[in-house]
């Protein structure tokens, strides 16, 4: 690859975890003696399964990561993410209710990484419409983040 972007930052809610963290788990999280992640209930909670080797793909490449979420449950968000080792990717966190852009605008701001640079993931079309208009590489994911969906997506910013 002869280009690489400096920074991929990553929707949350379907596209590293299949729920909505505000609607379909009880926070607060936990992990079990055996190292599973459970909500309130006791029900397991998981990630799409190529997430965290599409992270360490990432980090083994020298990209830098950010996390980007909307969603109301911001302290389930951020738990989540330390359960499950995540936290140690992401030199950036914006997770709170509000546009996408907000959320890019402030990522740029601090990472003084320009927009041009960038790789979005996410599963809604309205967030890819949004920040694709800041002149970022916006990818929909339709079945959460995946290793063929990373190597896709870093081929076409490649070529760009």
């Amino acid at each position: 690859m002869s280009r690489k972007p400096e920074l991929v930052v990553f929707d949350l809610d379907y596209t590293l975890w299949p729920f909505w963290v505000d609607t379909h788990v009880d926070p607060p999280f936990r992990k079990t003696s055996d190292g599973m992640v459970v909500d309130q209930t006791g029900r397991r909670i998981r990630l799409y399964e190529d997430v965290p080797e599409v992270l360490e793909e990432l980090r083994k490449q020298g990209i830098l990561m950010a996390a980007a979420s909307r969603t109301g449950e911001v302290k389930g968000a951020n738990q989540l993410l330390k359960l499950f080792n995540l936290d140690r990717y992401f030199s950036h966190k914006e997770i709170y209710p509000g546009c996408k852009v907000n959320h890019f605008q402030r990522i740029q701001q601090r990472s003084r990484i320009p927009y041009q640079k960038m790789v979005f993931f996410d599963d809604e079309r309205r967030n890819i419409a949004d920040v694709g208009r800041l002149g970022v590489t916006c990818i929909l994911v339709q079945d959460g983040m995946s290793l063929k969906a990373l190597k896709e997506a870093l081929e076409m910013f490649s070529q760009q």
